[in-house]
């Protein structure tokens, strides 16, 4: 018979901060593109409103776009604040 030595099973990684999961501003601006869209063909179906194609389309891409720059700079902003670089969302930020 053999004699076995107990050995550890699994290695312990060193305990990394953990990160919480942030919206991406892109993500919720065209969300809320894709809503305002669904709200506005029920309301012009419901005879409600009589919508211009054009306007609607033209009012909404400047909208987003107004909500993509604002929330670039909002995160910008915030992840200066906070000093992490630009990748700190990566899972693996281990570059070589």
């Amino acid at each position: 018979m053999s004699t076995h030595e107990p050995t550890q099973a699994f290695e312990t990684a060193p305990e990394t901060p953990v990160q919480t999961a942030r919206a991406r501003v892109g993500t919720v601006v065209w969300g809320l593109i894709v809503l305002a869209l669904a709200a506005l063909i029920i309301i012009s179906k419901l005879g409600l409103v009589v919508l211009n194609g054009t306007y609607v389309l033209i009012g909404l891409m400047i909208g987003a776009g107004a909500a993509l720059v604002i929330g670039g700079l909002v995160s910008a902003r915030s992840r200066k604040d906070r000093g992490s670089s630009p990748d700190s969302g990566a899972v693996n930020s281990d570059h070589r």
